[in-house]
């Protein structure tokens, strides 16, 4: 059912990780054309795939990129709006402002504006998916923007998937657990873990996930594009307005 076949897809947060598996399994997948959206210019240049790539750098959180997004996009068929970031981890009370806002304009305020041309786009009968996050679902100490702002991304998708029923327009969210990218490497309770294995990664990705989820693993980003693009199918046809939660139990 993964076959998408002269349609163009917007991918945001294209760049790395969980973006960068969306955007190859979706040139396998047969689309036509990509327009991909990511901070990073020199990553977003390296990508290369067998379809047409219209790539934009630049902020999400930037509605003059919107406006670009818009005249360069033309009809949309399918959207993957994942850009977001992680934040640095710490308890409300002891919080800046400054912190609060960094987390919650990418996570919250870019999201909105990409999902607002997204809707402006889309033809009848697209397909969207917005990435949150287990942690939207699951609350833990140290995690309030992220946490917070992914809530909002489960609660928003279920917005958009109502207003765009009549056109048959299907937007979903995916929620994963841990997922083995480089996001990682700037996490300090990571980068110590990997230096205790002696700077075997792979070695202590396994150790974190083994504590970390009832499964004891970590997913691997082209396992979330494998979901990602099951919810953009026609498989999916008439699921709208639902979130995935893919975190091997964690949420348990």
């Amino acid at each position: 059912m993964n076959d998408f076949s002269g349609k163009t897809a917007l991918v945001t947060g294209a760049a790395q990780g969980i973006g960068a598996a969306c955007v190859a399994a979706l040139a396998e997948a047969g689309v036509a054309r990509l327009v991909l959206v990511d901070l990073d210019a020199a990553a977003l240049d390296a990508l290369t795939v067998p379809c047409e790539i219209v790539r934009l750098s630049g902020d999400v959180t930037d509605e003059a990129l919107w406006t670009r997004v818009e005249d360069a996009c033309g009809p949309l068929d399918l959207a993957v709006l994942n850009a977001g970031i992680a934040g640095t981890p710490a308890l409300l009370a002891d919080m800046t402002y400054a912190d609060w806002r960094r987390v919650v304009s990418v996570n919250l305020d870019g999201l909105f504006l990409s999902l607002r041309s997204a809707m402006k786009l889309a033809n009848r009968g697209a397909a969207m998916v917005l990435t949150a996050s287990v942690a939207g679902v699951k609350a833990e100490p140290g995690t309030g923007p992220y946490g917070a702002s992914k809530a909002a991304v489960l609660h928003l998708a279920k917005i958009a998937a109502k207003e765009g029923a009549r056109r048959r327009i299907r937007v979903n969210a995916i929620a994963p657990g841990g997922v083995d990218t480089a996001i990682w490497d700037a996490v300090p309770m990571f980068t110590d873990l990997v230096a205790k294995h002696q700077g075997d990664r792979a070695g202590a990705m396994a150790e974190m996930a083994s504590f970390a989820t009832p499964m004891g693993r970590f997913q691997t980003a082209e396992e979330i594009a494998a979901q990602v693009l099951f919810l953009l199918s026609g498989a999916a046809g008439t699921i709208t307005g639902t979130a995935l939660v893919t975190d091997g139990g964690y949420s348990l």
